[in-house]
């Protein structure tokens, strides 16, 4: 004996909601953009910090302390020194693509957003 089970599905229609979009740049209490504070950081370090890698350090929240900074850039000095171009330096709980030659951060993440990423046209990397 066959039984017959059925499901009576509702159709429910979704839109999609436009993305969030930040309404300018987020200025600390002194009133200068976030980009010009960290770049600030980073000014006679040898060490650059691209328009994109600025704003992934914003949008997730990270911050660098001058150690961290020097770290990296110690981290960057020994990637050249093996005759490296571009890296992925990892920091504690961070992860940065620089790009060796050009002496310049690409990207930065923390390493709980790394899951199941992909590190491509890197040739080291380094432990901070």
């Amino acid at each position: 004996m066959a039984m017959e089970v059925h499901e009576k599905v509702n159709h429910i229609q979704i839109k999609p909601t436009p993305p969030i979009q930040p309404a300018g740049p987020v200025k600390p209490a002194g009133g200068v953009p976030f980009q010009d504070e960290l770049q600030k950081a980073f000014d006679g370090k040898k060490l650059k910090l691209s328009g994109h890698a600025a704003k992934r350090l914003e949008r997730r929240g990270i911050s660098l302390t001058d150690s961290d900074i020097a770290k990296l850039r110690d981290a960057v000095d020994r990637a050249q020194s093996k005759g490296s171009r571009d890296s992925l330096v990892l920091l504690n709980d961070l992860a940065f693509v620089v790009s060796v030659k050009n002496n310049t951060i690409l990207t930065a993440m923390q390493t709980k957003q790394m899951k199941e990423s992909i590190f491509t046209n890197i040739d080291s990397t380094v432990i901070a």
